[in-house]
């Protein structure tokens, strides 16, 4: 759980020109932050349209309390509109696609990513709607742009990326999941979750043996995943009986 502060600035002086035009230049940056649960606070830059964007970092109390300073109006007059103006895009866009104006709806996420263009719902909705219309051009820009942003595979983004990855999967876009979904065992590495989502990419790829390794790998992780030790059983179970019929032919 975390509680959303609002936006704060950091000031600083900085030199500027050199010998008899040198002078100091203050600057000021402006921060989303959220209060942590262990009353850290995790700061987030804001973009051109004054939303939070890019990669989160966490300080602690005493030194953001000694460096960040509130600006309350600017988040009700800058980042809030920002904001809602970013989720109405995106709601709009789901209702489109899910009534199948996929045209509408791709239209809707650009103007989306247009405000946060590393916004990971900007960024990875959209490929539902190239791979609806077979588009596997813009739906390879896209699953590029996605595999080079991290906060896609963050734990609070993990629902999305997942969603994201079994359509590939559904989409029989079998090699694209698998490169997704071994990004995120990379940055995640101990979430049996990925190891048998990645298993069952493996297994319609025909790779059996990396799909066993993956399964093994989540059962160790959590013995008791009984998904993953039933798909492990049928696994072998189907190989033992191969190898039977070929001791026996």
């Amino acid at each position: 759980m975390s509680n959303i502060l609002g936006v704060y600035s950091k000031t600083v002086e900085v030199g500027a020109g050199i010998g008899s035009t040198a002078k100091k230049v203050v600057q000021r940056t402006f921060w989303f932050v959220r209060m942590l649960t262990k009353g850290n606070y995790e700061l987030r830059a804001l973009n051109a349209n004054h939303i939070p964007a890019g990669p989160a970092f966490v300080l602690a109390k005493k030194e953001f309390m000694s460096v960040y300073s509130p600006e309350p109006d600017f988040y009700i007059k800058k980042t809030v509109p920002g904001l809602e103006s970013l989720a109405k895009r995106l709601e709009k866009g789901e209702e489109n696609f899910k009534i199948g104006e996929l045209d509408e709806a791709e239209q809707e996420f650009y103007k989306a990513l247009r405000i946060d263009e590393d916004g990971p719902k900007a960024n990875i909705v959209p490929s539902d709607v190239h791979a609806e219309k077979s588009d596997y051009k813009k739906l390879d820009v896209v699953l590029k742009r996605i595999l080079h942003n991290d906060q896609v595979f963050k734990e609070e983004q993990r629902h999305l990326f997942n969603d994201f990855a079994i359509n590939l999967r559904k989409d029989k876009l079998f090699e694209e999941a698998i490169v997704y979904y071994a990004k995120a065992i990379e940055l995640n590495p101990d979430d049996e979750n990925l190891h048998f989502n990645i298993a069952r990419a493996f297994y319609d790829r025909q790779n059996k043996e990396k799909c066993l390794e993956h399964l093994r790998k989540a059962l160790a992780i959590n013995p008791g995943f009984k998904e993953a030790r039933l798909f492990l059983d049928y696994c072998q179970d189907g190989a033992d009986k191969n190898a039977t019929n070929e001791m026996t032919a």
